[in-house]
């Protein structure tokens, strides 16, 4: 059996390589071609380097195809992963930095919130050229499977206009998943989930053990747990006032929704700085630039340890390569996947992208009817949903006004600034990312000539509530072992076993 597969930013630092794996962990893909592809040739020579070591120790005749030109990586591929960052570490800071200026207090930045919106903007506009690449060069049944965040933003886009089948993919649900087995003192694999929602709002809505209902006793279980009520207090919040566990993590989740992050002196009694996902002010920054920074510094030595063994009781998580072998073998596979709605769940919009249980076989990936989330839970969903739909307009049209009122329309941001504010905002974040941002020139030269005028509302010199240091390369050589943890972390690739049916 042989196809190709295409990583597009394959220069993740362990998110290429723990995929990559999975993939050549399949009995049948021992022939696949494999091809790489970034923008940066340091990272995509050094994660490349890795990878194909990792392929000779296992005893495969695979040869990596590693390209800075895209269409040539992505010539005839079937599958194409796309796991980029656009704008990078830079643009990142930017989503992170400007923001907190107003007052907004972001742990992540990816998904919703200021951040998440202007990652969206550089994102779709750099989607749908990657989509027009993927029509003229790639194989004509091609199917991409969208790691890259902001997850819904992204999948949204590509399907409704950049012309290419595409499914976003995240393990958030095998997270929460563990964690609810977790509290509840079971095995993951005694625990039958449903889950559904959308992406990084999607609520566990059905828990079963043997059969017997445990939704129910699931806050006493987490209230109760030495670990969780300390880590996870917004998540077990949300639990308490809408009867339902929600499958991001703690920092993820409070920056989502309007109550936890919207008082400076209040996020500290929400959070826990022991972990950078459990609500750091831009932890996961942090976390990227040290990972960033510890792999460059620290290459020699990954290349000596022992390369990652290909087989299955190594596999971890990821829906990617069980997708793959479903549709190529036929073996079934159930996950979760991020598709568009179309009656899925009825209570959310059809147009847009939801997160719910799905099968994949050969005969391709289908999609059960879920049926009505609860009322509440809908109604978080449904207030992120408007704000993607603005979001992906604005980046298709180029018009400033739509992400203006994606802003106004953003849970956290608009508990936070008023309306004069958010424009000042657009205006700040627009023109220090224009780089990335061709679609906006027009607004870009518009919000210039507004800040050379002055009379610019006053800001604020706020760091953040709970932000730590930047560690240096010298800190983290004190601990290389937790270094070394922290950079496969920024990838937020969660490796625990996984069966295929």
């Amino acid at each position: 059996m042989s196809f190709k597969i295409a990583f597009i930013g394959a220069g993740s630092i362990g998110f290429t390589r723990g995929l990559l794996r999975d993939l050549l962990s399949v009995p049948e893909f021992k022939d696949i071609e494999v091809a790489f592809t970034d923008i940066n040739q340091h990272n995509l020579d050094m994660v490349t380097e890795l990878c194909q070591r990792d392929i000779d120790e296992n005893g495969l005749n695979i040869q990596i195809q590693a390209s800075l030109n895209r269409r040539e990586a992505l010539k005839n591929a079937k599958y194409i992963f796309t796991v980029v960052r656009i704008g990078g570490l830079e643009a990142f800071q930017m989503d992170v930095d400007i923001p907190l200026k107003y007052g907004i207090d972001q742990c992540v930045g990816d998904t919703l919130c200021a951040g998440g919106i202007m990652y969206g903007q550089r994102g779709i506009a750099e989607m749908m050229n990657i989509c027009k690449d993927i029509r003229e060069v790639a194989h004509p049944d091609c199917l991409l499977l969208n790691y890259a965040n902001p997850m819904a933003m992204l999948t949204w886009a590509c399907n409704k206009y950049g012309g290419v089948r595409t499914i976003g993919l995240c393990h958030g649900v095998q997270g929460g998943h563990w964690q609810i087995a977790e509290a509840l003192g079971l095995k993951q694999e005694e625990v039958d989930i449903i889950c559904a929602g959308i992406n990084h709002q999607t609520w566990y809505v059905q828990v079963k053990h043997n059969g017997a209902d445990m939704t129910g006793k699931l806050l006493e279980a987490f209230e109760n747990h030495p670990e969780f009520k300390v880590t996870e207090k917004v998540r077990i919040d949300m639990l308490r006032r809408f009867g339902y566990y929600s499958t991001e993590s703690n920092g993820h989740l409070s920056e989502y929704v309007p109550w936890y992050r919207k008082r400076p002196e209040e996020i500290e009694e929400w959070i826990d700085l022991g972990t950078w996902i459990n609500g750091e002010t831009g932890g996961y920054l942090r976390v990227c630039t040290e990972g960033r920074n510890w792999f460059e510094t620290d290459f020699p030595n990954w290349m000596k340890e022992p390369a990652m063994k290909y087989s299955a009781e190594h596999c971890g998580q990821e829906h990617g390569s069980y997708i793959i072998e479903g549709l190529e073998t036929g073996r079934v596979y159930r996950g979760h996947f991020n598709v568009v709605n179309h009656g899925i769940i009825p209570n959310l919009p059809d147009d847009a992208i939801i997160e719910a249980p799905g099968y994949v076989d050969r005969n391709g990936i289908s999609m059960p009817h879920v049926g009505d989330l609860p009322m509440g839970c809908a109604a978080v969903c449904n207030a992120s949903i408007s704000v993607q739909r603005l979001a992906v307009e604005a980046a298709i049209a180029g018009d400033d006004l739509l992400l203006r009122q994606a802003m106004m329309m953003d849970p956290l941001v608009g508990a936070v600034c008023n309306p004069k504010e958010i424009w000042q905002l657009v205006d700040e974040m627009l023109v220090a990312q224009e780089p990335w941002l061709p679609q906006y020139s027009e607004a870009i030269a518009q919000a210039k000539d507004r800040q050379s005028k002055g009379n610019l509302l006053p800001t604020k010199e706020y760091k953040g509530a709970a932000r730590l240091k930047v560690k240096t390369v010298d800190e983290m050589m004190e601990n290389r072992e937790e270094a070394s943890r922290n950079a496969g972390e920024s990838d937020k690739a969660k490796e625990r076993p996984a069966e295929v049916k």
